[in-house]
């Protein structure tokens, strides 16, 4: 065991919200480990994800029940193997202490010491550090659905709405990894970085759908539209351009989805058991260097507050990560 982990005993300091509100509500606390049940391991957290899920859980907007306060705030992390059971056995395989992991679909990642199923835990790719593998899985999953649902393939042209985002960069470098032609949308100042990773860029505003039409060659028409926004603009310039609307996917626009015929996707109706299926062979492909995390800004867990101001500005450059 670690110096680190030895110090810790059974009363890791947890990020929880008190009550339901904006990020002024998070606070660190001591907090008791759970009981190891059967089957689960005790991950000592190096760094732990965020994502817009986490502060729409305490905003109240996804309900406010009272019983659920103080609430644990977090869903994935990176780190090592402190306590295992003999034969425990992640989605990428057997697990020991010591092992490099990443933890998916928790409640309470933002913390110094988790505990989780077994089979909520696979093997960080050696290609990643800690803060990058910490900010893999969740945007990732939600990428893998989009892609799934919408059959992108080699030859497809693509167009991404939101493309710099956590999961729009994810969905840009998974259809590039399939063959596809990948468009994407992003302010001036963003046009390098898909660039970079394999996507044509264009800016977002009036005219978006003449500027698209523009880097096509006659007779090329975009035949998928990922939206990851949910403007008017990004919805109707979908319609305006995908002939198809089952490959129009939107993860934001779900009030205006169903008077256009386009799939609106979330982990409900099988979405979850799509993401939770992902993450092997995302892990696969983060290890063979076709899927990349950059990291933006780190912060420690006593300024998950300020981080999750950051994160709501919408003007990260890649994932926003908090560290113990």
């Amino acid at each position: 065991m670690s110096d680190h982990a030895a110090k810790l005993g059974v009363m890791p300091k947890v990020v929880v919200a008190e009550r339901y509100g904006g990020p002024e509500v998070l606070a660190l606390h001591d907090v008791p480990l759970p009981k190891v049940a059967n089957g689960q391991v005790v991950v000592d957290v190096h760094a732990a994800g965020t994502n817009p899920i986490d502060y729409k859980l305490y905003s109240g907007q996804m309900g406010n029940d009272p019983a659920a306060l103080p609430m644990p705030v977090g869903m994935e992390a990176a780190g090592v193997i402190a306590e295992a059971p003999p034969y425990a056995e992640g989605y990428t395989g057997p697990l020991k202490v010591g092992d490099e992991v990443i933890v998916t679909g928790i409640r309470g990642a933002y913390a110094e010491r988790v505990v989780a199923d077994a089979e909520q835990i696979g093997h960080k790719p050696a290609t990643l550090t800690a803060e990058e593998a910490s900010g893999l899985l969740l945007a990732g999953g939600t990428a893998w659905h989009l892609l799934t649902r919408t059959d992108v393939k080699a030859g497809d042209i693509v167009l991404v709405h939101g493309a710099s985002g956590g999961v729009g960069q994810m969905a840009v470098q998974l259809a590039t990894a399939r063959g596809a032609r990948v468009i994407g949308t992003a302010s001036a100042a963003r046009h390098d970085q898909l660039r970079h990773y394999g996507a044509e860029p264009v800016e977002y505003g009036p005219g978006l759908a003449d500027r698209v039409r523009a880097l096509l060659a006659p007779g090329e028409q975009v035949t998928v539209a990922l939206d990851l926004v949910g403007t008017d603009e990004a919805l109707d310039s979908s319609v305006e351009l995908v002939a198809d609307r089952d490959r129009i996917a939107t993860i934001a626009g779900f009030g205006r989805a169903p008077e256009l015929g386009i799939a609106a996707l979330s982990g409900a109706d099988g979405g979850q058991e799509i993401r939770d299926s992902s993450r092997p062979e995302l892990i696969k492909l983060a290890a063979a260097g076709q899927v990349r995390v950059i990291v933006d800004k780190v912060f420690g867990l006593a300024e998950a507050a300020d981080a999750h101001r950051y994160l709501q500005t919408g003007h990260a450059r890649g994932k926003v990560v908090l560290v113990p």
